[in-house]
C-alpha cells in the first residue's frame, strides 16, 4: 500500500482525506500497527487507482463479511438497509444465526450480488465450504458411507483419523451382531455398498461418538440434523485451521476480543453437541 501511494506521488494526509481518516491513521496502516476496517478497502483502492483484488488479495470465494466490506458498507450501514438492529448482520457474519429470509433480497442488492451468491457466502460464514460452481452449497452427506467420510474429514479434534479397521473394531465391539469388516467399511465409504443394518448404524454412532439418529435414513435433512452437521463442520474447520470470515480480505490481525469470541463460540457448540449426545 505504501509503495502504491508513493508511486502515485500522494502524501499520507491526502490518502486519508480521500478515504475519511487522518494521515496518522494511514501511517499506522502502512507501518503494520493497525489494519483498515474492511469497508475502507474499496475506497483505498479507488483512491490509489488500483484494483481491489490486486491491492488487497483474497483467496477463495467470499463470505458475508467480505461481501459487505467489498461493497464499502459498515455493519451499521448494512443494518440500516434492512431496517433492523446490528444483531442480524453481525450474527450471520460470525456464523451464529442465519439471516431472516426477508433480509436476503435487500442485502444482495446492496452488496451487488445475486441472492444465490449471498446465500452461498452465508454458508461460508458458517464454515461450510462450497466446491460446486455458481455458489451451490456443498452437498450434505446422506448415505451411511457419505456420513462416515464426512465425520472422518470434519469430526477429528486433532487426533489421527480412524482407519477402516479401527472403525470396524469399534462397531463390532458395540454391536457384535453387525459383524462388519474393514473391507465392508471401505465399500460403504466408496459407495460400492449402500445397505447397513440398524446394528451397524448404532455401532457407527458409537465409533464416532455422535447421536444414533445421524446415521438414520433421511431423504430430507431435518433442521436438527443440518444444524448438527454445520456445528461439526465448524468445529472441524477450527481444528484444521480453516476458519472462514474472521477478518476482511485475509487479514491475519485478530484482536483478543475476536479470539475470545471464537473460543466462546467453540465452547457453546461443544456444549450443545454434548447435550444432544446425553439425550440420546
Amino acid at each position: 500500500m505504501r509503495a502504491v501511494r508513493r508511486r502515485r506521488d500522494m502524501h499520507q494526509r491526502q490518502l486519508g482525506e480521500l478515504v475519511g481518516v487522518s494521515g496518522a491513521t494511514v501511517a499506522r496502516w502502512e507501518s503494520g500497527k493497525d489494519f483498515p476496517k474492511g469497508e475502507k478497502l474499496p475506497a483505498i483502492a479507488t483512491a490509489l487507482n488500483e484494483p481491489l483484488d490486486k491491492l488487497f488479495p483474497h483467496d477463495g470465494p467470499p463470505d458475508l463479511q467480505l461481501l459487505r466490506c467489498d461493497a464499502g458498507l459498515s455493519v451499521a450501514e448494512a443494518t440500516e438497509i434492512i431496517g433492523a438492529s446490528r444483531g442480524p448482520v453481525g450474527n450471520a457474519e460470525s456464523g451464529r444465526r442465519r439471516l431472516n429470509a426477508s433480509y436476503v433480497k435487500p442485502l444482495a442488492a446492496a452488496y451487488g450480488v445475486t441472492e444465490e451468491e449471498l446465500l452461498a457466502a452465508q454458508d461460508r460464514s458458517f464454515g461450510i465450504r462450497t466446491t460446486a460452481p455458481h455458489g451451490d452449497r456443498e452437498a450434505a452427506p446422506r448415505t451411511v458411507g457419505e456420513k462416515i467420510n464426512f465425520l472422518l474429514q470434519y469430526g477429528s479434534t486433532g487426533e489421527e483419523a480412524l482407519s477402516d479397521a479401527e472403525i470396524a473394531r469399534l462397531v463390532n465391539e458395540h454391536a457384535p451382531t453387525a459383524a462388519v469388516t474393514a473391507e465392508g467399511i471401505g465399500e460403504l465409504r466408496d459407495g460400492t455398498e449402500t445397505a447397513a443394518s440398524d446394528e451397524m448404524r448404532a455401532g457407527l454412532a458409537h465409533a464416532f461418538q455422535v447421536p444414533a439418529w445421524l446415521f438414520g435414513d433421511d431423504a430430507e435433512l431435518s433442521p436438527m440434523v443440518q444444524e448438527f452437521l454445520e456445528a461439526v463442520r465448524f468445529i472441524g474447520s477450527i481444528h484444521q485451521g480453516h476458519i472462514l470470515g474472521l477478518a476482511a480480505r485475509g487479514s491475519e490481525i485478530l484482536s483478543r476480543r475476536s479470539m475470545a469470541d471464537i473460543n466462546r463460540l467453540v465452547g457453546e457448540l461443544r456444549h450443545a453437541l454434548s447435550e444432544v449426545q446425553d439425550k440420546e
